[in-house]
């Protein structure tokens, strides 16, 4: 087995607020996925660490940024643009490998639709760029 994972077998999953991985519907109307996960910073700097700034994490935010083709008829697509244009939840997944696969991983939560962008490039399909940002965090899911 190679000691690496390429992105095109990645997964996305979508659905409805708060289900549980299992009920959740792959997303394969998008592309390239930029997954941000980063953790927010205090300053603990006491005069007792030597000249030293100190520094403890606080808080964990997930962002993802996606493409998708426009495509009305797609289930996700308009799941995605519904949620945007409603200013609700959606349920989804980010995971290394299929939900079925050991040893895939990823966030799994509520987000919400942040940016929902039109690219009408003349000779190439019309595309949407999507950010979500994680609204309630579910779990870390690692399939066993």
């Amino acid at each position: 087995m190679a000691d690496f994972q390429l992105g095109m077998n990645a997964k996305a999953y979508y659905g409805a607020a708060d289900a549980p991985l299992a009920n959740l519907t792959e997303l394969t109307n998008i592309r390239d996925v930029n997954l941000n996960m980063e953790t927010g910073e205090s300053d603990v700097t006491t005069r007792a660490n030597s000249g030293w700034r100190a520094t403890a994490a606080t808080l964990k935010e997930c962002t993802a940024e996606f493409e998708m083709v426009w495509k009305t008829d797609d289930a996700g697509f308009t799941a995605m643009r519904n949620a945007w244009l409603n200013g609700t939840a959606i349920a989804l997944a980010f995971l290394t490998d299929d939900k079925a696969t050991s040893g895939a991983e990823g966030p799994r939560g509520n987000f919400t639709i942040t940016n929902f962008s039109r690219n009408e490039a003349l000779e190439e399909a019309i595309i949407v760029s999507v950010t979500v940002k994680l609204a309630a965090f579910a779990e870390w899911v690692e399939v066993a």
